[in-house]
């Protein structure tokens, strides 16, 4: 169930919820499911968390963050 008490029967369910968001201040959502295959157990190191540009809210950091391209990544995909 969800916090309106639909209950969350299918994957389509879930995506229509989640499309409908808005707020008052004029967010709106896009979500659609991807449905391939990913493979299982990859490990990212710590020296390659390290290298992400990661601004972390303060309030739940671990769950609310911003990621953005590093500048160096960003001039070789321009000059490449």
């Amino acid at each position: 169930m969800n916090w309106r008490a639909r209950p969350l029967v299918s994957y389509r369910v879930i995506v229509d919820l989640i499309s409908a968001t808005t707020t008052d201040t004029g967010l709106t959502v896009r979500c659609e499911l991807d449905s391939a295959d990913y493979p299982k157990g990859i490990v990212v190191s710590d020296q390659e968390m390290d290298g992400l540009n990661i601004s972390r809210d303060a309030f739940h950091g671990e769950w609310n963050y911003t990621l953005q391209p590093n500048t160096s990544s960003v001039r070789a995909l321009v000059s490449g």
